[in-house]
């Protein structure tokens, strides 16, 4: 007779590594290809929907990501509970939508316990030292392996370093400035901010290092256009924060 087919057994939890509320790298148990998905940050989202598993999301944040509001709860005909914002979520509903796994960025960091009393929490970010696209594969590595999705994510990232080496050969050394257009202001950021990859991996150099410190990760130090002139750079790498937010004024002209 031939012999019987072996059944996979696949292990009801996995440990990976993840923050803690206090931004340290822990081990996390989590249950293993989780049915039922609470989602508090968008990177997460991204993944999560690239993965194919978007259908489990059973409660999500408020979505304003163009090619991802098919989870926006208010468009969702019922179907995915609204769990207030990625800045203040609704603990209530949180708990109440029974989530197995939940997904969160670090504007939540503060109630993590709260919500490790719910269920498992996955808290990623951005490592900026290690930078935006090695840090990026490594958080989707990581959700991966809680479905089971790891060769999705080998794929996905098969055919990104010959386009960072291409960019990479027109920008390594050249003089840039990293900025965020906001509320008719232009602030200059440091190489540990959204535009990191522009120096990390493409290897240009971030002249607004050398303009204040205070807000200069966030939404960036607020400079001159005379300091601009001043600074003379070859590029400039601008986010519209205004537009991407809805919020700029009458008549006020993006910068990109």
């Amino acid at each position: 007779s031939e012999p019987s087919a072996v059944t996979e057994v696949k292990p009801e939890t996995i440990t990976i590594q993840a923050l803690n509320a206090n931004k340290e790298m822990v081990d996390v148990e989590v249950p293993y290809d989780p049915q039922r998905i609470a989602i508090l940050d968008m990177p997460a989202l991204d993944i999560v929907d690239a993965l194919g598993v978007g259908d489990r999301i059973v409660g999500s944040a408020a979505v304003s990501i163009e090619y991802l509001t098919d989870y926006n709860p208010d468009d969702s005909n019922g179907t995915i509970m609204n769990l207030g914002t990625v800045k203040t979520a609704d603990l209530e509903k949180v708990a109440a939508c029974e989530p197995d796994i939940i997904f969160i960025g670090g504007r939540l960091s503060s109630v993590y316990a709260d919500l490790e009393a719910i269920a498992p929490v996955v808290y990623l970010a951005v490592d900026y030292e290690k930078g935006v696209v090695e840090s990026t594969k490594s958080n989707a590595q990581t959700i991966a392996a809680i479905f089971g999705k790891e060769a999705e994510v080998d794929a996905m990232f098969a055919d990104f370093q010959p386009r960072i080496d291409a960019l990479n050969a027109v920008l390594k050394g050249k003089n840039v400035l990293l900025g965020m257009y906001n509320s008719n202001a232009l602030g200059l950021m440091g190489t540990a901010s959204q535009l990191n990859m522009i120096a990390n991996e493409l290897g240009a150099i971030n002249l607004s290092e050398s303009v204040g410190e205070a807000q200069k990760a966030t939404h960036g130090e607020e400079a001159s256009w005379e300091t601009i002139i001043k600074l003379n750079p070859e590029y400039m790498f601008i986010l519209d924060r205004s537009t991407a937010t809805e919020s700029a004024d009458e008549g006020v002209m993006g910068v990109r």
